[in-house]
């Protein structure tokens, strides 16, 4: 049987880093079916050009995993999938939270012949053998014999072939302009590829933040896979670079990658000692980040940026989402030891809280002036379905549009704030965006790390060029030139800095060098 993977795209930006969910379910899929992945964002496709690709390729089976933002276009393409005759499973979070509006049990149209609840590691292989013998079943949960919830150890771990997996799609060198390529070509022979894949060492989250799905899906107890599991990974993850000529960056898609500190250490010292270091990103709490010893560890391991979920720089906002745990106070320190490790932070913040009031956007941009240059990601607070924060919503009848993920709109509230209306909110998050990457913002970003390595400062300026694209829309070829020029101080005294050094090293085959290289 033919078995397509697909994940629809996330309707804000062309995200390259593919899911990790297609790769698990493929390496617990049964050896003699095929299976097939699509990943939206890397790959778009319409709903006749999937419905064609599932015609021509003969699928029969198609497993679907959607964000809650990405449910109105999941459901879309499930709908084309569904008229050519094959069969349509959708899983994950959403799915979960909402069992009733898939199957149509909610009033509204039928997008699925199958739901998978809960995660699916033990429930895939059986929905696969349904499916070939023609018994698919409507709902799958993973319940023992007492019709409990059981939840995957993760000390079985499925081994995921990264020397096979077909990952052309997520090729983030294949998007780039043909001159750019050739010219990294005429330089160097590893970037021939790049990939960030996601990886995961454990699950689960013990925090319970009122806005937070993970909780409720992954659940409050924290699972791990073993490390001699993790550095098998890491070393076939590296093995597949090796083998394309390419480079690799990964993912630990854990909700909080050192919820444990001493597991986390002992997992980067064995990362270390068995020689699997590479370019990796984590997300992980800014009150863990205090532990020097552990920022020494990612340094040394090759962490080069953290994700971290600040949300707000009030501490009266954090404790009514039961966030307490963040300390604004202890931003500044956290963002700096990691900055002088050469770390840098993807920091979220979310407005719209009850505590928000306008000129929150000036507030935040103030305290962020005597941080190190992070990457902020700004976005109004959504009430996903089944979290507290929905519950509590709903229940004081503030919510606009209790169903916002069928109508899904980018940066557009869904409730009625407290101290502050849903246009000031939305103007707010877009004075955020636009004074944390303006030219002038990312010329003091800049300025600030100067001491750094060439290198280093050259990926944090592009880096904020491209993460200015989550809100500001810069698809088109005219939209970066502008943005090029606009940012062209930075640019030309960055290339001015390279071709001086360029030219001041020594000739490849020259003594000098080869006693660099020794």
């Amino acid at each position: 049987m033919n078995i397509l993977l697909y994940s629809p795209d996330n309707g804000v930006t062309r995200n390259f880093m593919p899911h990790l969910w297609m790769f698990l379910l493929k390496s617990l899929t049964p050896p003699e079916h095929q299976v097939f992945l699509i990943d939206g964002n890397a790959q778009p496709m319409t709903e006749d050009e999937m419905a064609r690709f599932v015609q021509s390729h003969d699928i029969q089976l198609v497993g679907i995993s959607a964000m809650t933002r990405m449910a109105a276009r999941a459901y879309r393409i499930a709908d084309a999938i569904r008229a050519t005759g094959a069969k349509v499973v959708f899983g994950g979070p959403h799915v979960t939270e909402v069992p009733d509006e898939p199957l149509g049990r909610d009033g509204g149209p039928r997008h699925a012949d199958a739901i998978a609840l809960g995660e699916a590691d033990y429930t895939w292989p059986r929905i696969v053998q349904d499916a070939a013998s023609g018994n698919l079943q409507e709902i799958y949960a993973p319940v023992g014999p007492d019709n409990r919830e059981v939840k995957p150890s993760l000390g079985d771990y499925p081994e995921i072939p990264w020397e096979t997996i077909p990952l052309e799609q997520f090729n983030m060198i294949g998007k780039l302009p043909r001159i750019v390529r050739s010219l990294l070509k005429k330089k160097t022979k590893s970037w021939e590829s790049f990939y960030v894949l996601p990886i995961e060492s454990g699950r689960g989250c013990p925090y319970g933040c009122d806005f937070c799905t993970v909780t409720g899906f992954f659940g409050d107890s924290i699972r791990f896979r073993s490390n001699e599991s993790v550095i098998a990974e890491l070393r076939r993850v590296k093995n597949r670079a090796r083998a394309d000529r390419g480079t690799v960056g990964v993912f630990f898609v854990d909700d909080n990658f050192a919820i444990n500190l001493k597991r986390t250490k002992a997992l980067l010292r064995a990362m270390i000692e068995e020689k699997v270091t590479l370019t990796w990103i984590a997300q992980i709490s800014v009150n863990l980040l205090k532990d020097e010893e552990l920022l020494d560890l990612m340094a040394a391991s090759g962490a080069r940026c953290v994700f971290i979920g600040l949300e707000s720089v009030d501490a009266e906002n954090l404790s009514e989402v039961h966030k307490s745990f963040n300390k604004p106070a202890d931003y500044e320190q956290a963002l700096k030891s990691l900055a002088h490790r050469g770390i840098y932070a993807i920091t979220s913040f979310i407005f719209g809280m009850d505590g928000d009031t306008p000129g929150v956007a000036e507030r935040t941009a103030q305290v962020m002036k005597n941080w190190p240059p992070v990457l902020p990601v700004f976005s109004l607070l959504t009430p996903f379905p089944s979290t507290p924060l929905y519950k509590r919503l709903l229940e004081a009848g503030r919510l606009t549009r209790p169903k916002h993920w069928l109508d899904f709109r980018p940066f557009t509230m869904s409730f009625i704030p407290h101290k502050i209306s849903i246009n000031e909110a939305e103007t707010e998050v877009r004075e955020a965006w636009t004074l944390a990457y303006s030219p002038g913002t990312t010329r003091e970003a800049m300025r600030k790390i100067s001491d750094r390595p060439l290198s280093e400062r050259a990926v944090v300026f592009f880096a904020r060029l491209a993460f200015r694209g989550i809100y500001f829309p810069q698809v088109r070829r005219r939209q970066w030139l502008s943005l090029l020029w606009s940012n062209r101080h930075v640019l030309l005294s960055l290339c001015y800095e390279a071709l001086q050094k360029s030219r001041s090293a020594p000739p490849p085959d020259s003594v000098e060098a080869r006693r660099e290289i020794a």
